[in-house]
């Protein structure tokens, strides 16, 4: 099974769109909103951890914000970009990547093996300016690669 921790329905109707998927999952695939901020993910994805099989994977994914050095759609995997996490929409950092909810999900999945977090550059710390459907199509236009990529690591 695969688990996508997802804070946001919009984002979540990206996968349910891809997939077809009936309340929020299918055989192999399951959809969890997580609603907004780190402990909110660190709590979900704990309760999902619960059922967790050996050969199961678990993803974070979402948008997020990043300095002009990254392109809006640009997709970011915590394995080689280093995402920093605000409990706050962030309009200005010195930081490279921000996001609400990775570090929710880091903490919650220490240890596990097959544990991805993947984001999509929204914005260039404008969070006012990413509406729902430009999250959802966001996120939908990367779905292949982030699939392409857990089935490569």
């Amino acid at each position: 099974m695969i688990y996508i921790m997802i804070a946001l329905k919009a984002e979540a109707q990206a996968f349910v769109d891809k997939y077809k998927l009936q309340n929020y999952k299918n055989d192999n695939l399951s959809v969890i909103i997580t609603g907004m901020g780190s402990d909110a993910m660190f709590v979900a994805t704990t309760n999902i951890l619960k059922k967790f099989k050996e050969n199961d994977i678990i993803l974070n994914v979402g948008i997020c914000g990043a300095n002009q050095n990254y392109t809006i759609g640009q997709l970011i995997d915590s394995r080689y970009d280093e995402i920093t996490c605000s409990k706050t929409e962030v309009s200005k950092t010195n930081f490279s990547i921000v996001d609400m909810e990775s570090l929710g999900f880091k903490n919650a999945t220490k240890g596990v093996k097959n544990s991805f977090i993947f984001k999509i550059v929204s914005d260039h710390f404008e969070p006012k300016k990413v509406t729902k459907d430009k999250a959802k199509q966001l996120i939908f236009n990367k779905i292949d690669e982030i699939m392409q990529r857990i089935e490569n690591a």
